[in-house]
């Protein structure tokens, strides 16, 4: 099997993605970093010639995984803006 550039590329993509997700402190970035890192994947997958590993990995590690993370994260903002609000009115 001959690695191409492209190869490289994808693999040094993959590993500096993941470190960027690990090491992120904005969870909304981290969340946005680990979608492209699911569709990179899933490109990974598919360079290996595993197509149903490729779609499983798009449609649940990218698509559905983002949406519930970023569900997750805007309730998360919500209760945070709500909890300075009560944290104000107690100041009061």
């Amino acid at each position: 099997m001959v690695v191409t550039a492209f190869d490289m590329l994808l693999c040094l993509t993959l590993v500096w993605l993941a470190w960027h997700v690990l090491a992120s402190r904005d969870l909304f970035r981290a969340v946005v970093l680990f979608i492209s890192f699911g569709m990179l994947m899933a490109l990974g997958w598919v360079r290996l010639r595993a197509p149903d590993l490729a779609l499983a990995e798009a449609a649940i590690g990218s698509g559905l995984t983002g949406a519930l993370f970023l569900s997750a994260l805007r309730k998360l903002a919500g209760t945070t803006k709500e909890k300075r609000r009560l944290d104000r009115d107690e100041e009061r």
